[in-house]
């Protein structure tokens, strides 16, 4: 049994609740949150302990932590969990950049623990499926990819639009595509990008395009146009469209050169994040530090890749000075 405690109960700890309720093995043993009434609720609702301080949870017998607080202070509570001799799973992005990441990766090397940012796409039934049925009818080599995201409907209070708090459309979007290019394309060798920003000074809209060592990528986030779309994957003997949404995938088709259409339908259950959730709990079981498929190298490079097109459209966050 994986003992868990969670830092931050906000949106996202709920969807994660969903899912953690259909991983075997797992129980939700304490819970922090900067405000008392969200914690207090959180745990009326999911069982185990309100916490009244960070320290508190981290004395408690958990094994791991779900970082769920906003990016600002991703950084701080994953070094201090690991510190605290727990495992963590952060939400994404890991960090609000590439330095930070790195000194969380070197505290998680330095106390032997797992670390890994939670990235739920690639550990849906639809995403290892495909990867699976490409094994014995491949594509040929990828050499293009197309992805992106456009959520219009935002509630304006939404943290998403709070400059301190490391909003903007790179970071809270960007960076599943980030992911997705990566994955299929792989490392990364040069980024070109735009963005337009809104009133609160975050990038509302942003395009860039990356070039890796195996093609080129176009992608896009934003959050004043309604454009939730699907993702292109293209290669020499055929091309992939995951259908919309392609970050919580249920649907593929593979149109061949030859001719032949392969659809693949796979659903996901309990709102998606259970799959990651359960690859965590198995890492740790196995004495795994890292995750093969959410690697550290791949965290690196993707806040890389969004580093790199925020210092192209000129946004920078008040903590990074």
């Amino acid at each position: 049994m994986i003992k868990w405690g969670v830092i931050g109960c906000g949106r996202i700890a709920h969807r994660f609740m969903q899912g953690f309720a259909a991983v075997p093995d797992a129980e939700m043993v304490a819970s922090w949150s900067r405000r008392v009434v969200t914690v207090n609720a959180f745990v009326e609702q999911y069982g185990g302990k309100a916490c009244a301080s960070i320290d508190e949870l981290l004395a408690c017998d958990i094994d791991a932590v779900y970082i769920a607080t906003l990016p600002d202070s991703h950084a701080a509570y994953s070094i201090a969990a690991l510190k605290a001799g727990k495992h963590v799973l952060c939400e994404k992005p890991a960090t609000v950049n590439q330095v930070e990441l790195i000194q969380v990766i070197a505290v998680a090397k330095e106390t032997n623990l797992l670390f890994m940012e939670g990235m739920k796409p690639p550990f849906y039934p639809l995403y290892t499926r495909l990867k699976e049925h490409l094994i014995n009818d491949p594509i040929g080599p990828i050499g293009y990819l197309r992805a992106g995201s456009s959520v219009a409907d935002c509630p304006p209070d939404h943290p998403n639009y709070n400059l301190d708090l490391i909003g903007g459309s790179l970071m809270q979007i960007g960076i599943y595509e980030a992911y997705l290019a990566i994955d299929w394309l792989g490392d990364l060798q040069d980024v070109q990008a735009m963005g337009r920003f809104g009133e609160t000074g975050i990038d509302m809209f942003a395009i860039f395009q990356t070039k890796h060592a195996g093609g080129f990528a176009q992608l896009y986030a934003g959050f004043d146009l309604h454009g939730k779309g699907d993702a292109l994957i293209a290669g020499t003997l055929g091309h992939i469209t995951i259908h919309k949404n392609w970050w919580n995938p249920a649907k593929a088709i593979i149109n061949y050169l030859d001719g032949r259409t392969i659809v693949i339908d796979e659903p996901f259950t309990s709102g998606g994040l259970n799959y990651e959730i359960d690859h965590f709990c198995n890492l740790i079981k196995t004495g795994a530090i890292e995750s093969p498929i959410v690697s550290h190298q791949m965290s690196l490079q993707m806040i890389d890749m969004i580093d790199k097109a925020r210092a192209l459209i000129g946004l920078r966050y008040p903590s990074e000075g």
